[in-house]
Formats: C-alpha cells, structure tokens, sequence
C-alpha cells in the first residue's frame, strides 16, 4: 500500500477525472454492492464510489467498514465521494487506471 504523501497526490492526480463506479445508497452495503466493489478494485486498482447515506457519522463508519473488509486505502475523501486505491497482483493494463493514464 501506499502511504506517502507523492503517492498519494499521484493517485488523486489520476482520481481527479474518475467518475464514481459504485453507489451506496439506503440499503447499505449489501452483497451485490459488496461484489461489485470487489470486481471494480480488482480491475481498476483505483476507483471512486458514491455513498447516499445519512451524516457525517454514517458516512464514516461506512468507510471504514469498506477499507477493511475489501483490504482498501482511502486517497481521499470530498463530500460524498470516496477516491480507494487496491493494488492489484496482476494488473490488466487495459483496465488498470493506473497503467492506463
């Protein structure tokens, strides 16, 4: 994982154009978006997801539920909108955001 402060301004850098993959909405974090959150990292290493819920609170705590079970670091965080990054094993340069840009 990356921790440093060049890593991590290199990953917003590449985050600033991401539109947001998944939504998290009422219901929470259920199984599909779970699997979904799963595949997108899994592809794309770097991804922005949207979360509808309630406060500030919720908001965090959902967020931290989200790093720790998919194994995530969080880049950023701007209002609504999570920036996780999830090194690869084997990137596919064709739909790494990483390798891509």
């Amino acid at each position: 994982m990356t921790s440093s402060n060049e890593d991590k301004k290199y990953l917003r850098r590449l985050g600033h154009n991401l539109k947001p993959v998944v939504t998290i909405a009422g219901k929470g974090l259920t199984e599909n978006v779970a699997t979904e959150i799963d595949r997108a990292l899994s592809d794309h290493e770097l991804i922005k997801i949207k979360l509808a819920v309630g406060d500030r609170d919720a908001k965090k705590v959902l967020t931290d539920e989200i790093c720790e079970k998919f194994n995530a670091q969080l880049v950023q965080s701007i209002g609504h909108i999570l920036l996780l990054f999830r090194k690869a094993k084997t990137p596919n340069p064709k739909l790494s955001n990483l390798l891509r840009q």
